[in-house]
């Protein structure tokens, strides 16, 4: 069997990014000697268990590549470089090198995948901020990447995020269309296949009744989510409506303690507005069975699995015109350019009902794509292939 080295962090809150790096390790355990490198390794079963996926961490070879008093919040260059070290060693008894934290050093050609767009070049991230016209880094900061990319990283054996990306003998893994449009326009062309990440809920063995009019959202609390601006599109569709809508949020709210405290005053003046705190497992597929609709506001989404997870649960689902979500969703009629666009497409799935029908089975049929089944039988050709190039 081929020697895979496989990284994750797993140092952040749970998230969407978690399941690749999971359902990865649990099919490659059984088809490979498999080594993960973490920057976190206490948060492996924690992660695994929580989220539901079932990995035999006793046949798990788990290396913490940071230090071991490492505190993600804290992380430094100087923990970067102590992370490089640790990876290249590992890599060198590698048949093949998986980073499932988007761009990563193994000091050789490797199989990457992007999880999310803000993956650590400075530059990069400022051009998905604003594309039109990305800010450009003060005389300091450019005669600091000069340094950097030019002088320092050389010298230790580094590379940058550009030359990985742009290097041909690397797999680049977009999560969707979308990030490899908008990486190949900064970037210009590399060598890259796009890869939907996991959508495994199942929901067959749950049973909800629901509610024509509650409107629901799972996921991060964080300002990046703008979960302020969802409440108010739904006050705005009760408003043109006149019906008593509901909206209910699944999250904690103190990822974040100063948004939280924002989103609690804002449900102490709306009795129609409910926090719900995190949910797993039956109680999250019953929550989500609960509801009608939902409604995506993030704009520069990489892919958007709360929304496969929409879907796959029979709710209706409004998206911005911009974004891996709207190639999830693929409607025009159900994609908002503004707030005021997503209210009247809510109202108008309230108040007419055919379109209402048009717009379920559409969502019924795009769910197919992104069921279980289908994304394991992606996986595994995905996996196969990979072992076979090395």
């Amino acid at each position: 069997m081929k020697n895979v080295l496989l990284y994750y962090s797993f140092s952040f809150a749970l998230g969407g990014g978690d399941y690749l790096p999971l359902i990865f390790i649990q099919a490659l355990q059984k088809i490979s000697n498999l080594t993960v490198a973490v920057d976190l390794a206490c948060n492996v079963e924690h992660t695994a268990r929580t989220i539901g996926i079932d990995i035999d961490i006793s046949r798990l070879k788990v290396v913490q590549v940071t230090p071991p008093d490492y505190d993600p919040k804290k992380h430094t260059i100087r923990l970067s470089l102590y992370r490089f070290r640790q990876l290249k060693r590992l890599a060198r008894n590698a048949d093949v090198c998986i980073s499932t934290a988007s761009i990563m050093d193994f000091g050789k050609p490797s199989h990457q995948f992007i999880n999310m767009l803000a993956f650590g070049d400075d530059d990069f991230t400022a051009y998905v901020l604003n594309p039109a016209a990305p800010t450009r880094p003060g005389a300091k900061a450019r005669i600091k990447r000069f340094l950097s990319d030019s002088i320092i990283r050389p010298l230790l054996g580094m590379r940058s995020k550009r030359s990985i990306i742009c290097n041909p003998r690397e797999h680049i893994y977009p999560n969707s269309f979308f990030v490899e449009n908008f990486m190949k326009s900064f970037y210009g062309p590399f060598n890259s296949t796009v890869f939907y990440p996991p959508t495994l809920l199942e929901t067959d063995s749950v049973t909800a009744e629901r509610d024509h009019l509650k409107v629901v959202y799972i996921g991060r609390v964080i300002p990046e989510k703008r979960v302020e601006d969802l409440v108010g599109i739904v006050e705005k569709a009760r408003e043109l409506t006149g019906l008593n809508i509901e909206y209910h949020v699944a999250g904690r709210l103190d990822q974040t303690p100063s948004y939280g405290r924002k989103l609690r005053e804002m449900a102490q003046e709306r009795d129609w507005l409910k926090f719900t705190g995190a949910l797993y497992g039956d109680e999250k597929i019953r929550f989500l069975k609960s509801g009608s609709y939902a409604i995506h506001a993030e704009r520069i989404e990489a892919f958007g699995i709360s929304v496969a997870e929409y879907l796959q649960s029979g709710i209706i689902t409004i998206v911005p015109d911009e974004g891996g979500t709207t190639e999830i969703v693929d409607s025009p009629a159900l994609a908002y350019h503004t707030d005021e666009e997503a209210a009247r497409i809510l109202a108008r799935l309230l108040t007419d009902a055919e379109f209402r029908e048009q717009q379920r089975a559409h969502c019924a049929e795009r769910a197919k794509a992104f069921s279980r089944e289908a994304y394991l039988k992606r996986q595994s050709k995905l996996l196969e292939r990979i072992l076979q190039m090395s």
